[in-house]
């Protein structure tokens, strides 16, 4: 609960207007980072099962258009769905294997069929989100966020090696070397101004040093058509359960679980990255990117493409190296993935890009990813206990990630399933967590109403939990004081308490060694607490009467945690005995 830092190199926050041509400067660069996935790993998906070229050519154009409008989507917050704040979107890699076994098992019908089922969890995931609060915390996120870095590197560096059989065979390094060293010598060193076009002049300045090695290949601008929407390739979708789809459908929920993890970690990282100062999680925002990538897969799921997901690594670069964050950058991206969907030529021109160009900068947004990941563990605090559920769970991630485990015990699907490094990851550190909440002690309970007519019984519980725990009068003092702090800091914006209902509380009590630790779930007002409790630490005044209960809350409690959902507040606690 100390001084907050506050980052500087942040020129726009969401909210922030930028001027139209910043944002669509910054929205095309972030275009270049993602156009090439969204593209390779349609195609990939379609190829791979001897798909036609109408049906290609549709998938491309439906991923375009989806990207599009779920990152405009995740930009604008349209009631409960989307981030507000900027977070593309794009096929995601994680589904491409199972995808080319539903495609090779039931043709377009079979995986639009499993994207559907699939859409549906994933939005259930967004609304089970408070119940899920104890599984999928910031060691289990983060967690997953470092796996999909590290397992991203190597199509890093393998598109260093992507060029043509008469180049020479440095020219891929060499091109990768002078795009990373001109972007990020700018965004280190570089003016103000030109930090923001950093990504944009080291792609300019790969090409201009690929040209000059013969890396360029026209082949595919040639073919593209200037405008057109292509015909409907899609046959419909195919619902009846047959038993390869049953087969494959766990697959698909267990890598759609994979993604919605992931998903929480992108909602918390760029939260975090696009601000100067650094504010508590806003988990009603978390449930609006969840809403919003849900209905992404589910419009993927209805054209007959694999799904699409939030490019995490590409917004946090992004963010990182322009310094803006404002929601006008998405709703520029958005506009741009559109407009290429119509617009095949364009689609074509940036296709063009050389390979090694695009991997030098997926290689600076992989590390960045992996910082993100560090930093989401490390926000939810680092004991021993966190330390081995992160440890081993990255461990088991990147083995069975380089080892085929079941490849000799299981034939596929199962073997894929199995032997997936995220998913052997996300699940020894979700298994490590459930277990470790399974084997805590009981905890104490309390139902009451959030009004100060039951503070006599929720001072009576804590003292019995104090008494239980064979606590001190003065640490047992503390406790109580600490629960009547948080009661009156959610209790204190709500106003005039007798005009409105009393919410529902629930407060429990979890000892802990030396320590306590109180949650209290109910329904309280929009502002976070660990906000206002870090806004409280920069001052040096009391402002006004109202917040004697906040600074008492943060002398009493050793933490305070506030994770606001849809209609339902969560603060956590933490009291230390005293000495």
């Amino acid at each position: 609960m100390g001084s907050v830092d506050v980052d500087d190199t942040i020129r726009y926050e969401p909210d922030e207007p930028c001027p139209p041509l910043v944002a669509v400067g910054v929205g095309a660069q972030g275009v270049l980072l993602v156009l090439a996935p969204i593209v390779l790993l349609v195609a990939v998906s379609a190829l791979a099962t001897g798909q036609d070229e109408q049906y290609l050519t549709w998938a491309v154009f439906v991923a375009l258009m989806v990207s599009g409008l779920v990152t405009i989507l995740q930009a604008a917050r349209l009631g409960r769905v989307g981030l507000s704040h900027v977070l593309v979107t794009g096929v995601t890699p994680n589904f491409i294997a199972i995808s080319v076994i539903a495609l090779a098992e039931g043709g377009p019908a079979a995986l639009a069929s499993l994207v559907v089922l699939s859409s549906f969890f994933f939005l259930a995931v967004g609304t089970w989100l408070p119940l899920l609060r104890r599984i999928i915390t910031p060691a289990v996120s983060g967690t997953v966020l470092m796996l999909i870095a590290v397992l991203l590197l190597h199509i890093s560096f393998d598109r260093l090696q992507e060029v043509p059989q008469h180049a020479a065979p440095f020219a891929g390094p060499l091109v990768a070397a002078v795009t990373l060293a001109v972007t990020v010598g700018l965004a280190l060193r570089g003016p103000q101004l030109w930090r923001i076009w950093s990504p944009l002049i080291g792609i300019g300045a790969g090409c201009l040093t690929a040209t000059a090695f013969g890396l360029y290949e026209l082949e595919l601008l040639g073919r593209a058509a200037w405008i057109g929407i292509p015909a409907l390739g899609f046959p419909g979708l195919d619902l009846t359960l047959t038993p390869s789809i049953l087969a494959l459908l766990p697959m698909f929920l267990v890598v759609t679980l994979v993604q919605a993890i992931k998903a929480i970690g992108d909602g918390v990282v760029v939260q975090q990255v696009g601000r100067r100062q650094a504010r508590a999680t806003d988990f009603r925002l978390i449930q609006g990117t969840l809403y919003a990538g849900g209905l992404g897969m589910l419009l993927s799921g209805l054209a007959g493409t694999p799904p699409t997901t939030a490019y995490s690594s590409s917004s946090v670069s992004l963010i990182s190296l322009t310094g803006v964050a404002a929601r006008r950058v998405g709703y520029a991206m958005g506009a741009i993935l559109i407009l290429l969907a119509v617009f095949p030529k364009l689609a074509g021109l940036l296709l063009t890009i050389p390979k090694p160009v695009m991997g030098a900068f997926l290689l600076l947004a992989t590390g960045m990813l992996f910082v993100e990941g560090l930093r989401t563990v490390t926000r939810g605090g680092m004991d021993a206990q966190t330390a081995l559920i992160v440890g081993l769970g990255f461990a088991m991630g990147v083995g069975f990630d380089q080892n085929d485990v079941f490849g000799g015990i299981v034939g596929p699907p199962w073997s894929l399933l199995l032997g997936n490094g995220i998913t052997a990851g996300a699940a020894t550190a979700i298994g490590l967590t459930v277990f470790l909440n399974f084997t805590k002690p009981k905890r104490q309970r309390l139902e009451a109403r959030l009004d100060t007519s039951d503070l006599p019984r929720i001072d009576s519980f804590l003292y019995a939990v104090a008494t239980s725990m064979k606590w001190d009068d003065a640490s047992t003092e503390r406790l109580r004081s600490a629960g009547e702090e948080t009661v009156s800091s959610l209790l204190q914006p709500a106003g005039d308490e007798t005009t409105t209902p009393a919410s529902r509380l629930v407060l429990s009590a979890s000892p802990e060694g030396r320590s306590v630790e109180l949650e209290f779930v109910a329904t309280s007002d929009e502002e976070n607490l660990a906000d206002r409790l870090a806004y409280l630490a920069e001052q040096n005044e009391l402002p006004d009467a109202e917040e004697i209960s906040f600074r008492l809350l943060r002398h009493y409690a050793s933490s305070v945690r506030h994770q606001k959902y849809h209609g339902l507040d969560i603060v956590t606690v933490r009291v230390d005995a005293l000495p």
